[in-house]
């Protein structure tokens, strides 16, 4: 059997090394733009849109939603959050699921009720590896009726319920998604009422363990809440420019949810990442 020449061993030994700085760049690279393309799928994570939802003008809720369909499809997204008070009448909702293929996925949508039916429901997401996710959605608007230092019937009940459905449940992860954030930043004769509506809710959330309270427009900043993520949706978030701000105005959030963590991305309208976020399973924090 005759040698080989000579270069067959240079020639491998380049291609492993190339193989090698291509793999350490790919494993290496930062995120970027969801309009430029590159996927960063994980086969094992799944991944949802939350999105502050209401009236918009046509040509503004037709160009986020064609935003949100993009991402749906490059990163398969399973449901979609809808943070809104009109429940199922959301126009953002109605329109996604009847003219976008890729939002014809489950969307869990908030609602402020008032007292008149039932806006508070759970929804348990199967993660790989029999891991689960619990999506727990509470009707904020009944705990505005708070009238001498005690709630409403209907107030209690969800109370209640909430209060159960956290203890029984089993699930890895557990967010809570409502309208109101839970404190506001306007004045402190504000503040403090807030405070005082949301008490039994954010000592709930703490009691058992609640990885993360997902709702739409609140402080421009982070909000100290106890040991508890506090994720809010882009809406009105400060920005450096008027232009920025429009583009949170009609952008979203994108989650990628796996077994250890949960990543968080704010995509403004334009497409572009301008956030990112993880919240570890181990320890909860503030965003």
């Amino acid at each position: 059997m005759g040698k080989k020449p000579s270069w067959v061993p240079t020639v491998v030994t380049q291609v492993s090394l190339c193989f090698c700085l291509y793999l350490a760049f790919q494993l290496g690279q930062p995120w970027s733009s969801v309009r430029h393309g590159r996927s960063e799928t994980r086969p094992l994570d799944i991944y949802f849109i939350s999105v502050g939802g209401g009236f918009r003008p046509p040509t503004r809720q037709t160009h986020l939603l064609k935003q949100m369909e993009k991402v749906a499809k490059k990163y398969k997204a399973e449901f979609v959050v809808d943070i809104s008070n009109l429940g199922e009448d959301d126009p953002l909702m109605q329109n996604g699921t009847l003219h976008f293929s890729s939002l014809k996925v489950p969307w869990y949508t908030t609602r402020v009720s008032e007292g008149k039916g039932r806006g508070y429901f759970q929804k348990m997401i199967k993660l790989p590896c029999e891991k689960t996710l619990d999506v727990i959605v509470v009707d904020t608007g009944l705990l505005l009726n708070l009238t001498v230092g005690s709630l409403s019937e209907v107030g209690n009940n969800q109370l209640h319920w909430l209060r159960r459905t956290l203890e029984t449940t089993g699930s890895n992860w557990r967010i809570v998604v409502g309208f109101h954030p839970l404190a506001t930043c306007e004045d402190v004769e504000e503040r403090m009422e807030a405070k005082q509506v949301f008490d039994s809710l954010r000592s709930t959330f703490t009691k058992f363990e609640v990885n993360a309270y997902l709702s739409g427009q609140g402080c421009a900043s982070s909000t100290g809440l106890s040991s508890l993520r506090y994720i809010r949706n882009p809406g009105k978030m400060a920005a450096p420019s008027a232009r920025l701000r429009r583009k949170l105005e009609d952008g979203f959030l994108l989650h990628r949810v796996s077994s250890l963590e949960i990543e968080t991305y704010i995509v403004t309208s334009a497409g572009e990442v301008v956030h990112k976020s993880v919240l570890h399973q181990r320890g909860k924090e503030i965003m």
